[in-house]
Order: structure tokens, then sequence, then C-alpha cells
């Protein structure tokens, strides 16, 4: 994982929208960058869900929300349809921002060994620097930790 006090890795990615969006676009803005593996899963959706119930939270400390999985496009367009979420999702199809955050690897599911994104959560400060790092963290709650530690 990468710690506390280091430079966060830039990077520019499409959103749920096709839209480009580049870290750089929030300097002067803390930033909540969550890795996640599967848009639309039980754990997935409690964890964005959980985001977008405390998003005014966010909003009113002016903290960015933006979730990164290898999906494509068009299932992140229907995944922030479906639970109304109001935050940026990040389209990270190869994996190689997720790598470059150490949120990318060889996983195990049910026999099965494949590749795929860690669900782990950075928030950067707004100098982009990496202010707090979550690894392997739970769905349940998440939103509310991350608030809990910004206070």
């Amino acid at each position: 994982m990468l710690e506390a006090g280091a430079t966060a890795p830039t990077f520019e990615l499409p959103d749920q929208d096709g839209e480009t969006v580049a870290l750089s676009e929030y300097e002067g803005q803390r930033v909540v960058l969550y890795f996640y593996p599967r848009a639309d899963t039980p754990g997935c959706t409690k964890e964005a869900c959980g985001f977008r119930d405390e998003w005014d939270a966010f909003a009113d400390r002016n903290v960015a929300v933006l979730g990164v999985s290898d999906d494509p496009v068009d299932d992140l367009a229907a995944f922030a349809a479906e639970y109304d979420l109001p935050f940026t999702l990040l389209s990270d199809e190869d994996g190689a921002v997720a790598a470059r955050y150490d949120s990318y690897g060889e996983k195990n599911m049910f026999g099965n060994t494949f590749d795929g994104v860690f669900r782990n959560t950075y928030v950067i400060d707004p100098d982009g620097v990496i202010e707090r790092v979550y690894e392997g963290v739970s769905p349940e709650g998440h939103a509310e930790e991350i608030l809990t530690d910004l206070d």
C-alpha cells in the first residue's frame, strides 16, 4: 500500500458519462479515492450507497468522492443511475491506475484465480499528498468512518 505522506499518483480516466477526469482537477480540494471490485454487487453497492447517503456531509466539508473499478463505462453509468449516486465513478478497465495505488492484483474467489481490484481507499489532501490509507475495508459504515477520521 502507498503510505500517508506519499504523493498521490496522477491519473486520467473516463467517468460514468465517458468524460475524462484527471486527479489534477481536484487540486486544492480533499479527495476520497476509493477502489472497489465490481459495480452492482452486494458489497460494492453497500459501499457506494454509504457514500451516497453521506453525500451532504462530504459536500459540506468540500470533499470530492471518486470511485474506481475496472468496470466499463456503460456498467458504471447503469450503476450510478440505478442507485442515484451523486459522485463520480471512474473506469480503469486495464487496472493500471488501481495498480499504481497498490489496489489491483491476483485474487481468489470460489476456487478461481483472476486479476481484480482490491477494496482500498485513499484520502488525498488539497496538495495531492496521501493523508489517510484504508486497506481491505469493509463496505458497511466505511463512509461514516472516513467522515469521523476527517473531523
